[in-house]
């Protein structure tokens, strides 16, 4: 998806830089006087961008230094002992402790997360370490690149551990959340997966991450339709209570169901763009603050409000999420700091082509 912008990409490989001309926009060469620069906004090098998460979680990154650094788990069993079950951070952190920890084992297989191997021997009923098991083996299935008759041996095994894992934990959604990735890799009828999703909605009935995951098995491209994946996203959407980030869940399947060429301006100019779009916004300028899947539903934002030209709107959300970039749409690129950078540039460049300057942007 995004040939175009791929090729920009290459283009734009150093600092991404644009003309400063009211109503349009085009390439000049790098150090042009005329060229729109996005460090003059204060944004982060593309070379600084952290990859790993969304957004700022310091505890966390100071964390998963320290048990990397010293391969022991016991700093990571005390973060998720002090992370509350039902919450969207706790399913946030669980991902990312199982991505550092398959990330290691994929670098160094003979001896990466032998901290994890250590955390599940040692404490075989601490929850949190069998959450973080359940999703390493999912993220190892999407990664390791095996034949599909290996991936599904490993989903057999994480399916295994998903449900280790809730008996560990009642309550608590995150093996649950695990299970939807397995249910949607093994190919689970409509019949078990919905059996599946009605026990995360008796746990936690508005979780945007629970929705997320779950939205994938009803997409076109898995196990559903573009019509069944709205559904699902218009219906959790009008459920939603004020402050949630529901009201975005239909922007991410209209992310999910783009068209193979999406360079025609009249799609982004269409009514379901807008709506979503619309809907989006709305869920964002309601969201608390500090909800864990607000940079998740900004980063989203700021490839739909580039691509249909809404340069302020683009500039606003940058301004929240730049430095991190560990969010869709920018990680279903190889290059995920080099995608997000493309769009950066192109929202400045549009700003400034439209009268803005680093002065007329609200911070």
């Amino acid at each position: 998806m995004g040939i175009l912008w791929v090729l920009m990409a290459v283009l734009m490989i150093a600092w991404v830089v644009m003309l400063r001309r009211r109503g349009g926009v085009r390439l000049v060469s790098p150090g042009s006087p005329d060229a729109a620069d996005p460090a003059d906004y204060g944004f982060v090098r593309q070379e600084e961008l952290d990859v790993r998460l969304p957004g700022p979680d310091q505890d966390l990154l100071d964390v998963m230094s320290v048990v990397q650094r010293n391969q022991d788990f016991t700093a990571a069993a005390q973060l998720l002992a002090g992370t509350g079950k039902e919450t969207e951070a706790r399913w946030e952190r669980v991902q990312a402790i199982a991505g550092a920890a398959a990330l290691e084992a994929q670098q160094t297989p003979r001896l990466g997360a032998g901290w994890l191997q250590a955390w599940r021997a040692q404490k075989p009923k601490d929850a949190g370490g069998a959450q973080v098991f359940a999703e390493f083996l999912v993220q190892q299935a999407w990664r390791g690149g095996g034949t599909p008759d290996e991936q599904r041996i490993v989903l057999e095994e994480a399916r295994a551990a998903c449900e280790q894992a809730a008996l560990l934990a009642p309550g608590d959604p995150v093996p649950h959340i695990t299970h939807l990735a397995v249910a949607r890799g093994l190919g689970y009828s409509r019949q078990e997966f919905e059996q599946l999703w009605l026990k995360i909605l008796d746990t936690a009935p508005g979780h945007m991450g629970a929705h997320l995951a779950g939205l994938r098995y009803w997409t076109e491209k898995w196990h559903g339709s573009r019509e069944e994946a709205f559904a699902f996203a218009e219906a959790a959407a009008a459920r939603a209570p004020r402050g949630s980030l529901l009201a975005a869940l239909p922007l991410f399947a209209l992310y999910e169901h783009l068209p193979e060429i999406t360079m025609v301006r009249n799609f982004y100019e269409s009514e379901v763009v807008t709506k979503a779009l619309h809907g989006a916004m709305f869920a964002v300028s309601q969201a608390r603050a500090d909800d864990p899947m607000l940079a998740h539903v900004r980063h989203l934002l700021v490839f739909f409000l580039v691509r249909t030209e809404h340069w302020g709107e683009a500039m606003e959300q940058l301004l929240r999420v730049d430095g991190h970039v560990g969010a869709i749409p920018w990680t279903t690129e190889p290059d995920p700091a080099a995608s997000y950078a493309v769009y950066r540039a192109l929202a400045v460049a549009g700003y400034e082509a439209n009268g803005g300057s680093p002065a007329t942007l609200p911070h």
